[in-house]
């Protein structure tokens, strides 16, 4: 199920390397290892994806591609996966990886009064970007940790789940051959 259910959702491998915009990476996208979905390889891109979903840095797709490529795991589910942080979803998630980290330093969590300009940048960068990155770091190894964990673990349950049917399935065979036979 798990296999059948990314196969329908995910892009093709033809699809993907007919775009224009990925021709940079040449022939490493005929890798045949980065579109397979099977329990490995989709638990490593869940572990990539989910990690770099939580890291405030631009271009976290382009990372996520970098390292599904690096660590053999499926492409383009690592890349999707990045998408759990969103327009929608990144305040609320960087704002509890920025507690997380004030947390961890023992300060206290500033209150939030946003100002574009240079000054409120430069005045604030060191109060909220260390505590936000070491929080997000913490709050993306803990959850790409556990997305792992729990991928293999439904894939492992799946798997002996399909088993157990074929292995009923074969006895009832039998029974009623042999049923008949008598």
């Amino acid at each position: 199920m798990p296999k059948k259910f990314m196969k329908r959702y995910l892009p093709s491998p033809e699809k993907v390397q007919a775009m224009q915009s990925l021709g940079f990476l040449g022939d490493i996208l005929n890798e045949p290892n980065l579109w397979h979905i099977n329990r490995h390889s989709v638990a490593r891109a869940f572990l990539i994806g989910v990690f770099f979903c939580f890291i405030p840095m631009p271009f976290q797709m382009l990372a996520a591609a970098f390292f599904a490529i690096w660590f053999n795991a499926n492409l383009p589910l690592s890349v999707v996966l990045v998408w759990i942080s969103n327009p929608i979803t990144m305040p609320p998630m960087f704002y509890f990886n920025y507690k997380v980290g004030a947390w961890v330093l023992n300060r206290p969590v500033l209150s939030f009064d946003f100002q574009l300009s240079w000054s409120w940048i430069s005045e604030r960068l060191l109060d909220i970007g260390i505590p936000l990155y070491l929080g997000s770091l913490m709050v993306a190894t803990v959850s790409a940790c556990l997305a792992y964990l729990v991928i293999q673990f439904i894939w492992r349950r799946k798997i002996r789940t399909d088993w157990q049917l074929r292995l009923r399935a074969r006895r009832e065979l039998r029974r009623s051959s042999h049923d008949q036979t008598s």
